[in-house]
């Protein structure tokens, strides 16, 4: 504290949204980071009116091509089409650069890991995971885990939809700490 100040500035969170994204996997790291007292902000590729793959449509905060900050996190949800859209996203490359070269968080779960992080090369010399059967994107040279939810690195990968809880308290983790994690969990009867 500084003059009745809290220096401690709140942690900020970009959930991407592309038609055809998983539902599950982008609510429940909005839900639970927001529990975390993180500021989410939610940006569409190319629209702020996103639908999912089973048909829910999502109003988001803004666009991922007006989206100007550098966030502590980037949360990519996976689904198809969603993450083959995510990976169309010039403006997604562009902010998913700028993450790594400032040593910001990137997590992508379900098909995004390999999809968007994979293909662009990403997750090169580095150990990541995602839905079954899209190991085979994430390129030759990354060390694929059939764990839940991986963290190398700056980049935390995860399983898909049944896996999301997980990866949403291991995002909470590196972001505030494992005490708010432990607390989150018991409130929501993981544990």
């Amino acid at each position: 504290m500084v003059g009745g100040w809290d220096c401690k500035m709140k942690k900020t969170a970009l959930v991407v949204l592309a038609k055809g994204f998983e539902e599950i996997e982008a609510v429940t790291p909005i839900d639970v980071l927001r529990r975390a007292d993180v500021k989410v902000i939610v940006a569409g590729v190319g629209g702020t009116e996103i639908e999912g793959a089973h048909g829910v449509t999502f109003k988001t905060d803004t666009t991922i091509e007006k989206y100007s900050e550098i966030p502590d996190v980037i949360i990519l949800p996976g689904g198809m089409p969603g993450a083959s859209n995510l990976s169309k996203s010039e403006a997604l490359k562009k902010l998913l650069n700028k993450m790594k070269d400032a040593k910001k968080n990137i997590a992508a779960i379900c098909a995004s890991p390999a999809v968007v992080l994979g293909r662009e090369g990403f997750l090169e010399n580095r150990t990541a995971t995602c839905y079954p059967g899209f190991e085979k994107y994430l390129g030759s040279d990354v060390k694929f885990s059939e764990d839940r939810v991986v963290r190398d690195g700056i980049f935390t990968t995860s399983r898909g939809p049944g896996t999301a809880l997980e990866f949403s308290l291991e995002l909470v983790k590196q972001l505030i700490g494992q005490a708010k994690a432990d607390e989150l969990a018991q409130a929501m009867i993981v544990q």
